[in-house]
């Protein structure tokens, strides 16, 4: 289903879900202004489609002992589709590494990985992602603070864009 393809109310259950996601179905029902039995049947077929791909706490990192996030710039020897699948297959496999986006330019990937202090990150760098096959450089940021953390997408440009084309 594509997003031209979803209604008003669909575009409402979604930013909804996404503002609360621990929202009863009764309570998302009279914000979107319908009842329950379709309401629950309208995030059900979201679901099914890949839109809501599923529902999450947003935990503090720092608050559980992770004070280190750091951004790596990842560059690799050798872009052929099988070598940047493999990279990223390793990646799922670091526990340290939270994201992972392939990106176009001087960097093949920028990697998110939290660390509950600094040596940790340090031994990850040199002894798993530095020394991964294919790995020619890693350059890293660390975070010293965060001025903004909004998953998702921002509903109102949606509506914007949608009224835009209506």
């Amino acid at each position: 289903m594509p997003p031209s393809k979803l209604d008003p109310i669909d575009r409402m259950i979604l930013a909804e879900l996404q503002a609360d996601g621990r929202m009863t179905n009764v309570e998302l029902a009279k914000r979107v202004g319908i009842s329950a039995p379709p309401c629950l049947r309208r995030v059900r077929t979201l679901e099914e489609a890949g839109f809501i791909r599923g529902y999450h706490a947003d935990v503090d990192a720092r608050a559980l002992g992770f004070e280190v996030q750091v951004f790596a710039n990842v560059g690799l020897v050798s872009q052929a589709e099988a070598d940047l699948s493999a990279f990223e297959a390793r990646c799922r496999d670091w526990p340290l590494v939270r994201e992972c986006h392939m990106l176009n330019g001087e960097v093949d990937f920028i990697l998110k990985c939290v660390a509950p202090d600094l040596s940790t990150f340090q031994t990850f760098l040199t002894e798993e992602l530095t020394a991964a096959d294919n790995v020619a450089s890693v350059k890293t940021s660390l975070v010293i603070r965060d001025a903004k953390h909004e998953p998702g997408v921002p509903f109102d440009v949606l509506e914007a864009r949608m009224a835009t084309q209506a």
